[in-house]
Protein backbone atom coordinates (compact mmCIF):
# COMPACT_ATOMS: atom_id res chain seq x y z
CA UNK A 1 0.00 0.00 0.00
CA UNK A 2 2.91 2.31 0.81
CA UNK A 3 4.67 1.48 -2.22
CA UNK A 4 1.47 2.00 -4.42
CA UNK A 5 1.15 5.47 -2.64
CA UNK A 6 4.52 6.60 -3.51
CA UNK A 7 4.26 5.55 -6.91
CA UNK A 8 1.22 7.76 -7.33
CA UNK A 9 2.59 10.55 -5.33
CA UNK A 10 3.96 12.72 -8.03
CA UNK A 11 1.04 12.27 -10.47
CA UNK A 12 -1.06 13.53 -7.47
CA UNK A 13 1.06 16.13 -6.85
CA UNK A 14 0.95 17.67 -10.47
CA UNK A 15 -2.92 16.83 -10.39
CA UNK A 16 -3.32 18.96 -7.16
CA UNK A 17 -0.38 21.37 -8.76
CA UNK A 18 -2.33 21.99 -11.89
CA UNK A 19 -6.23 22.09 -10.05
CA UNK A 20 -4.20 25.07 -7.74
CA UNK A 21 -2.87 27.19 -10.93
CA UNK A 22 -6.47 26.95 -12.50
CA UNK A 23 -8.16 28.03 -9.24
CA UNK A 24 -5.82 30.75 -8.75
CA UNK A 25 -6.13 31.93 -12.32
CA UNK A 26 -9.38 31.49 -12.51
CA UNK A 27 -10.09 34.13 -9.41
CA UNK A 28 -7.94 36.08 -11.27
CA UNK A 29 -10.03 36.29 -14.21
CA UNK A 30 -12.93 37.03 -11.98
CA UNK A 31 -11.33 39.49 -9.93
CA UNK A 32 -10.03 41.62 -13.18
CA UNK A 33 -13.80 40.66 -14.83
CA UNK A 34 -14.93 42.77 -11.71
CA UNK A 35 -12.41 45.57 -12.05
CA UNK A 36 -13.17 46.19 -15.84
CA UNK A 37 -16.87 46.09 -15.10
CA UNK A 38 -16.48 48.57 -12.22
CA UNK A 39 -14.66 51.01 -14.89
CA UNK A 40 -16.99 50.50 -17.26
CA UNK A 41 -19.96 51.33 -14.76
CA UNK A 42 -17.57 54.28 -13.58
CA UNK A 43 -16.92 55.60 -17.30
CA UNK A 44 -20.53 55.08 -18.40
CA UNK A 45 -21.15 57.30 -15.39
CA UNK A 46 -18.99 59.85 -15.97
CA UNK A 47 -19.50 60.43 -19.77
CA UNK A 48 -23.42 60.40 -19.17
CA UNK A 49 -23.42 63.23 -16.95
CA UNK A 50 -21.15 64.85 -19.03
CA UNK A 51 -23.08 64.61 -21.97
CA UNK A 52 -26.23 65.96 -20.51
CA UNK A 53 -24.39 69.26 -19.25
CA UNK A 54 -25.43 72.17 -21.41
CA UNK A 55 -22.74 73.03 -23.98
CA UNK A 56 -22.12 73.36 -27.59
CA UNK A 57 -23.07 70.00 -28.46
CA UNK A 58 -26.36 70.75 -26.70
CA UNK A 59 -27.10 74.29 -28.36
CA UNK A 60 -26.42 72.75 -31.80
CA UNK A 61 -28.75 69.73 -31.36
CA UNK A 62 -30.99 71.86 -30.14
CA UNK A 63 -31.21 74.91 -32.64
CA UNK A 64 -30.61 72.36 -36.00
CA UNK A 65 -33.88 70.22 -34.75
CA UNK A 66 -35.79 73.60 -33.71
CA UNK A 67 -34.93 75.15 -37.14
CA UNK A 68 -34.57 72.64 -39.85
CA UNK A 69 -36.22 68.84 -39.39
CA UNK A 70 -35.99 65.68 -36.86
CA UNK A 71 -33.83 64.00 -39.24
CA UNK A 72 -31.18 67.42 -39.35
CA UNK A 73 -31.65 67.02 -35.54
CA UNK A 74 -30.41 63.36 -35.68
CA UNK A 75 -27.85 63.75 -38.64
CA UNK A 76 -26.08 66.23 -35.99
CA UNK A 77 -26.28 63.87 -33.48
CA UNK A 78 -24.48 61.09 -35.02
CA UNK A 79 -21.82 63.52 -36.21
CA UNK A 80 -21.64 63.97 -32.50
CA UNK A 81 -21.36 61.01 -31.85
CA UNK A 82 -18.53 60.77 -34.56
CA UNK A 83 -16.64 63.33 -32.93
CA UNK A 84 -16.50 61.16 -29.84
CA UNK A 85 -14.99 58.24 -32.30
CA UNK A 86 -11.98 60.60 -33.21
CA UNK A 87 -11.62 61.56 -28.99
CA UNK A 88 -11.47 58.25 -28.12
CA UNK A 89 -8.65 57.71 -30.95
CA UNK A 90 -6.22 59.99 -30.20
CA UNK A 91 -6.77 59.05 -26.89
CA UNK A 92 -5.63 55.26 -27.21
CA UNK A 93 -2.85 56.10 -29.09
CA UNK A 94 -1.85 58.89 -27.30
CA UNK A 95 -1.93 61.53 -29.26
CA UNK A 96 -4.22 63.51 -26.44
CA UNK A 97 -1.46 63.74 -24.04
CA UNK A 98 0.40 65.84 -27.25
CA UNK A 99 -2.48 68.03 -27.81
CA UNK A 100 -2.42 68.86 -23.94
CA UNK A 101 0.92 69.35 -22.98
CA UNK A 102 1.15 71.42 -26.60
CA UNK A 103 0.59 75.10 -25.70
CA UNK A 104 1.10 75.40 -29.80
CA UNK A 105 -1.85 72.22 -30.25
CA UNK A 106 -3.75 72.93 -27.73
CA UNK A 107 -4.36 76.55 -28.77
CA UNK A 108 -4.65 75.62 -32.56
CA UNK A 109 -8.13 73.31 -31.77
CA UNK A 110 -9.02 76.10 -29.03
CA UNK A 111 -8.79 78.64 -31.78
CA UNK A 112 -10.29 76.88 -34.48
CA UNK A 113 -13.10 75.63 -32.08
CA UNK A 114 -14.05 79.13 -30.75
CA UNK A 115 -13.72 80.68 -34.49
CA UNK A 116 -16.34 77.80 -35.83
CA UNK A 117 -18.79 78.39 -32.86
CA UNK A 118 -18.58 82.11 -33.32
CA UNK A 119 -19.16 81.50 -37.26
CA UNK A 120 -21.92 79.24 -36.38
CA UNK A 121 -23.63 82.12 -34.48
CA UNK A 122 -22.80 84.89 -36.81
CA UNK A 123 -24.37 82.67 -39.67
CA UNK A 124 -27.57 82.86 -37.05
CA UNK A 125 -27.91 86.04 -36.69
CA UNK A 126 -27.57 87.02 -40.73
CA UNK A 127 -30.72 84.28 -40.97
CA UNK A 128 -32.37 85.93 -38.23
CA UNK A 129 -32.18 89.50 -39.72
CA UNK A 130 -33.35 87.94 -43.03
CA UNK A 131 -36.15 86.14 -41.20
CA UNK A 132 -37.17 89.68 -39.34
CA UNK A 133 -37.43 91.16 -43.26
CA UNK A 134 -39.67 88.80 -44.86
CA UNK A 135 -42.25 87.95 -41.95
CA UNK A 136 -44.56 90.92 -42.92
CA UNK A 137 -44.44 89.88 -46.62
CA UNK A 138 -45.14 86.10 -45.81
CA UNK A 139 -46.75 84.02 -43.27
CA UNK A 140 -44.49 82.18 -40.72
CA UNK A 141 -44.92 78.39 -41.94
CA UNK A 142 -46.32 75.90 -38.84
CA UNK A 143 -43.12 73.55 -40.21
CA UNK A 144 -39.81 74.09 -41.63
CA UNK A 145 -40.02 75.02 -45.62
CA UNK A 146 -35.94 73.16 -45.91
CA UNK A 147 -33.59 71.04 -43.86
CA UNK A 148 -29.60 70.72 -44.23
CA UNK A 149 -28.04 67.94 -46.69
CA UNK A 150 -27.05 64.93 -44.83
CA UNK A 151 -23.24 66.00 -44.79
CA UNK A 152 -23.76 69.39 -43.78
CA UNK A 153 -25.74 68.29 -40.90
CA UNK A 154 -23.18 65.58 -39.89
CA UNK A 155 -20.53 68.02 -40.09
CA UNK A 156 -22.11 70.37 -37.99
CA UNK A 157 -22.41 67.87 -35.36
CA UNK A 158 -19.09 66.37 -35.86
CA UNK A 159 -16.56 69.47 -35.94
CA UNK A 160 -19.07 71.23 -32.80
CA UNK A 161 -17.50 68.15 -31.44
CA UNK A 162 -14.24 67.40 -32.28
CA UNK A 163 -13.34 71.00 -32.02
CA UNK A 164 -14.06 71.97 -28.25
CA UNK A 165 -11.02 71.95 -26.47
CA UNK A 166 -13.01 71.12 -23.23
CA UNK A 167 -13.84 67.88 -24.52
CA UNK A 168 -10.34 66.94 -25.48
CA UNK A 169 -9.42 67.72 -22.20
CA UNK A 170 -12.42 65.76 -20.89
CA UNK A 171 -11.30 62.77 -22.26
CA UNK A 172 -7.59 62.97 -21.30
CA UNK A 173 -8.91 63.24 -17.69
CA UNK A 174 -11.06 59.94 -18.12
CA UNK A 175 -8.15 57.93 -20.25
CA UNK A 176 -5.62 58.86 -17.56
CA UNK A 177 -7.33 59.50 -14.23
CA UNK A 178 -10.91 56.69 -14.56
CA UNK A 179 -9.42 54.41 -16.71
CA UNK A 180 -6.39 52.58 -15.75
CA UNK A 181 -3.57 52.75 -17.79
CA UNK A 182 -3.32 48.82 -17.49
CA UNK A 183 -6.67 48.43 -18.87
CA UNK A 184 -6.36 45.95 -22.31
CA UNK A 185 -6.63 48.63 -25.31
CA UNK A 186 -9.19 46.25 -26.60
CA UNK A 187 -11.47 47.52 -23.18
CA UNK A 188 -10.88 50.59 -23.03
CA UNK A 189 -11.99 50.70 -27.07
CA UNK A 190 -15.65 48.92 -25.74
CA UNK A 191 -15.78 52.13 -23.81
CA UNK A 192 -15.59 54.43 -26.35
CA UNK A 193 -17.72 52.70 -28.21
CA UNK A 194 -20.34 52.23 -25.28
CA UNK A 195 -19.54 56.22 -25.35
CA UNK A 196 -20.57 56.60 -28.82
CA UNK A 197 -23.55 55.34 -28.41
CA UNK A 198 -24.93 57.21 -25.12
CA UNK A 199 -23.75 59.93 -27.19
CA UNK A 200 -26.01 59.33 -30.11
CA UNK A 201 -29.31 58.32 -28.22
CA UNK A 202 -28.67 61.49 -25.87
CA UNK A 203 -28.84 63.49 -28.48
CA UNK A 204 -31.27 61.67 -30.72
CA UNK A 205 -34.09 61.91 -28.64
CA UNK A 206 -32.94 65.85 -27.52
CA UNK A 207 -34.11 65.99 -31.16
CA UNK A 208 -37.05 63.81 -31.22
CA UNK A 209 -38.25 66.24 -28.63
CA UNK A 210 -37.45 69.63 -30.13
CA UNK A 211 -38.38 68.24 -32.99
CA UNK A 212 -41.85 67.55 -31.74
CA UNK A 213 -44.59 68.96 -33.85
CA UNK A 214 -46.68 70.57 -30.84
CA UNK A 215 -43.26 72.64 -30.11
CA UNK A 216 -41.96 72.94 -33.52
CA UNK A 217 -45.49 74.95 -33.83
CA UNK A 218 -44.94 77.52 -31.22
CA UNK A 219 -41.29 77.61 -31.72
CA UNK A 220 -41.06 78.65 -35.54
CA UNK A 221 -43.93 81.11 -35.13
CA UNK A 222 -40.55 82.74 -32.95
CA UNK A 223 -38.15 81.52 -35.37
CA UNK A 224 -36.20 85.18 -35.94
CA UNK A 225 -35.96 85.57 -32.07
CA UNK A 226 -34.53 81.67 -31.59
CA UNK A 227 -32.22 82.35 -34.15
CA UNK A 228 -31.34 85.33 -32.82
CA UNK A 229 -31.04 83.46 -29.33
CA UNK A 230 -28.93 80.54 -30.64
CA UNK A 231 -26.56 82.92 -32.56
CA UNK A 232 -25.45 84.83 -29.23
CA UNK A 233 -25.60 81.47 -27.14
CA UNK A 234 -22.63 80.45 -30.11
CA UNK A 235 -20.71 83.41 -30.31
CA UNK A 236 -20.61 83.27 -26.23
CA UNK A 237 -20.22 79.32 -26.11
CA UNK A 238 -16.99 80.54 -28.31
CA UNK A 239 -15.44 83.35 -26.29
CA UNK A 240 -15.59 80.84 -23.86
CA UNK A 241 -14.01 78.31 -25.62
CA UNK A 242 -11.31 80.81 -26.79
CA UNK A 243 -10.84 81.61 -23.17
CA UNK A 244 -10.14 77.55 -22.04
CA UNK A 245 -6.83 77.13 -20.57
CA UNK A 246 -5.08 73.72 -20.60
CA UNK A 247 -3.94 73.50 -16.88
Amino acid sequence: MGFYFLTCAPVLLRVASRFIQDAFRFNRACYRCRVFITEFITVAIVHALAVMSPGPDFAMVTRNSLLYTRRTGILTALGISLGIAVHVAYCLLGIGLVISRSILAFSIVKYLGAAYLIYIGYQSLQASRLDSKSESNAPQADTPTHEMATMASIRTGFLTNLLNPKATLFFLALFTQVIDPNTPKHIQALYGIEMMIITFVWFMLLALFFSNNTIRKRILRVQHLIERATGLVFILLGIKVALTTHE
